[in-house]
């Protein structure tokens, strides 16, 4: 079994950079593509700092439960504190989408939606990934539909929010 995940990173607490890359350190061969760190206004109402973030392709043995366990690893090493949901953090890493052998893997479990329910809403996760996969697709309820039309969808404000700030390293 080889899956492909669609990661999305994000930090703004501390140095955000560096908790960024760490991620993508710990996919070491099992990274297929990195975006650009993308600065972003927070999303979810609650006052803070805006966030740096990147979206990442990776292909690994793993089932979509372990590379969700892997992105709670990362967290964990990150220090990361879950104490006002959408709030400030070191590290946020999350499972946008899976594939297994090509297939899309589609789950209901609430600790594991998949693909993400709110992906295509968040211009901060689309816009790094179509930068490096331009034929991206995401299922969505109205079915598979290429990242470019959801960015399309978005209100242009929340698109013009993610501001390219060059690459990690």
């Amino acid at each position: 079994m080889t899956s492909r995940v669609v990661l999305s990173a994000g930090s703004n607490i501390g140095d955000t950079r560096a908790h960024l890359q760490t991620v993508v350190d710990a996919l070491g061969d099992d990274l297929r593509a990195v975006s650009d760190v993308y600065t972003t206004p927070p999303w979810g109402g609650v006052e803070q700092d805006d966030f740096a973030n990147i979206t990442l392709i990776a292909d690994g043995d793993r089932t979509p439960r372990e590379w969700l366990e892997w992105c709670w690893e990362c967290e964990r090493a990150a220090d990361r504190v879950r104490e006002v949901r959408w709030g400030p953090r070191t590290l946020d890493v999350d499972v946008v989408s899976a594939e297994i052998d090509g297939t899309p893997v589609l789950s209901d479990d609430e600790t594991l939606l998949l693909p993400h329910p709110r992906a295509r809403l968040r211009a901060f996760v689309l816009v790094p990934w179509l930068q490096v996969d331009p034929d991206a697709r995401l299922w969505t309820p109205d079915g598979v539909r290429p990242v470019a039309d959801l960015i399309a969808d978005l209100a242009p404000a929340d698109v013009a929010g993610v501001r390219r700030a060059g690459a990690l390293t």
